[in-house]
């Protein structure tokens, strides 16, 4: 007979719409248990909505030597907001002119 629980991996929500974060790991018989073990582990501590329990042998990664598979294949650098320098100039203009000029601007545009 096995007398070693299974490792489970705990993740946990503070409040509904934010991501699950991983919290820590525990021992537990079965997946039933170790949510009830997670929950006084690591939902009486601080404001937590849901839990999941992962065994840890059911995650898998990458490895550091297989870093390459995290290169781009094309280059899409036109994609990125920082070669806009168009909103920037026109942002900075905005603030030079005086409010009430802005404001007339707008009333009649």
């Amino acid at each position: 007979m096995d007398t070693q629980w299974r490792v489970y991996e705990v993740f946990h929500q503070q409040s509904r719409g934010e991501p699950h974060v991983h919290v820590g790991a525990i021992h537990a018989p079965d997946a039933e248990s170790a949510i009830v073990m997670a929950k006084e582990q690591y939902g009486r501590r601080q404001a937590c909505v849901s839990l999941w329990v992962v065994p840890s042998d059911a995650i898998v990664g990458t490895s550091y030597e297989d870093v390459d598979i995290f290169d781009h294949g094309t280059d899409k650098t036109y994609r990125e907001p920082y070669g806009y320098q168009t909103t920037k100039r026109v942002r900075a203009q905005s603030t030079k002119r005086p409010r009430s000029m802005r404001e007339t601007e707008g009333a009649t545009g």
